[in-house]
């Protein structure tokens, strides 16, 4: 993985984004209904009633629609049908803003490396001087469990607990005199260290 630089305060032009795919077909049975429960409905509409017992841990929503008749391209749409549906329920991630400016930076960086498919991970990890540090990495994909954003044709990863320490943040890439690179602007940040890399 390639470091990228790092700061957490920084101002730019927004551009908001929602939260896309949170349900892929990837998934376990077991994983969406615990984070989705209004999605068991429309699983056992389509004949996946185990929704509750042992099975679903480990099987995921592809291999029980495919179990059960669907064709890959049906499972496709079964899965957009899901995302449309799901409420906003309490817990999900609320949204991040992710400027014009980062995204347009992100693709130059992503070009430069060659790395035009990848995207920038964006976590919240212990550590810095005030408890808290803000961490971005390139990395070629997602991971399971991620908050996808997908900002002028480039893509920020963030896992599930950095996204709900950064609940209503900006992300944001400044050049400036005291140094170049994304920046977070925290609306949760109780107090930020003298650096800018980190938080409490």
């Amino acid at each position: 993985m390639d470091r990228v630089e790092k700061n957490a305060e920084g101002e730019g032009h927004e551009q908001e984004m929602s939260k896309q795919k949170r349900i892929r077909k990837e998934m376990t049975i077991g994983e969406v209904v615990q984070r989705y429960p209004s999605a068991a409905e429309v699983l056992m509409r389509e004949g996946i009633h185990c929704v509750g017992c042992g099975v679903a841990q480990f099987e995921t929503i592809e291999q029980g629609l495919l179990g059960h008749g669907l064709t890959p391209d049906e499972v496709d749409e079964l899965v957009e049908e899901l995302n449309n549906a799901i409420p906003e329920e309490a817990g999900d991630p609320e949204k991040i803003v992710i400027t014009e400016v980062a995204a347009r930076k992100l693709k130059d960086i992503l070009e430069a490396q060659g790395k035009k498919g990848g995207g920038l991970r964006i976590a919240v990890q212990p550590g810095g001087c005030a408890g808290m540090s803000y961490h971005f990495d390139i990395e070629d994909h997602e991971q399971e469990g991620d908050v996808v954003f997908d900002v002028g044709g480039v893509r920020f990863f963030i896992d599930a607990e950095s996204a709900k320490l950064l609940r209503g943040a900006k992300v944001d890439y400044v050049d400036a005199l005291q140094g170049a690179g994304f920046k977070i602007t925290n609306p949760n940040a109780q107090s930020t260290c003298g650096c800018g890399q980190s938080f409490s």
